[in-house]
């Protein structure tokens, strides 16, 4: 966990969160009543002006709005002067660019309605999909997953779809996980 020493390192906190929540596509509004607050509550935490930000059991109450982890949030901070880390550097994410797009023929139907087999999806690497979204999950073993994101939580993914259809839910530890990737588009043949 890093330590923060200034109120630029309270501003820099509060940026990650706020990106962390556009990356949702959620606005504060949004954001504080998942939390359980005003967006006026929340929009402190955003500028910097709530220092309760710091406190690991507040970054996992605002994550856990987000369908995010404190990790997550850790990993929106760029690095400043003032901030040290205890062996996890801060890199800001690079801008995201149409060659960093992928593609991914579907081979079956387990998202039929949604998509099935013959279809081929397209899909961020390093963006996290919103609640109903499309994603594709590339698991520890090297299976490759595509699923309908339901939620997370710091232990779990919840996702539907698999051979149940988009009924079936299912619960995927996230130590199982090596990339869980948000799908942009769909393209019928």
């Amino acid at each position: 966990m890093p330590r923060f020493e200034s109120d630029s390192d309270a501003r820099r906190l509060g940026e990650a969160l706020a990106a962390l929540r556009r990356e949702r596509a959620l606005s504060q509004a949004e954001a504080g009543r998942q939390a359980g607050m005003t967006s006026q509550g929340w929009g402190l935490y955003e500028s910097g002006k709530r220092s309760g930000l710091f406190r690991p059991d507040v970054q996992r109450r605002l994550t856990a709005a987000l369908d995010a982890t404190p990790e997550d949030l850790l990993r929106q901070v760029p690095a400043g002067p003032g901030m040290a880390s205890e062996g996890r550097a801060f890199v800001h994410a690079p801008s995201r660019t149409a060659d960093q797009t992928r593609r991914l023929p579907l081979s079956n139907d387990d998202l039929a309605p949604w998509a099935v087999s013959g279809v081929v999806v397209e899909y961020e690497p390093g963006r996290w999909p919103r609640r109903d979204q499309g994603c594709v999950i590339e698991m520890a073993d090297g299976e490759v997953r595509v699923r309908l994101y339901e939620g997370a939580d710091a232990e779990t993914l919840t996702v539907r779809g698999g051979a149940g259809g988009l009924a079936a839910r299912q619960k995927i530890a996230r130590a199982e996980t090596r990339a869980v990737s948000a799908i942009v588009a769909r393209l019928e043949r």
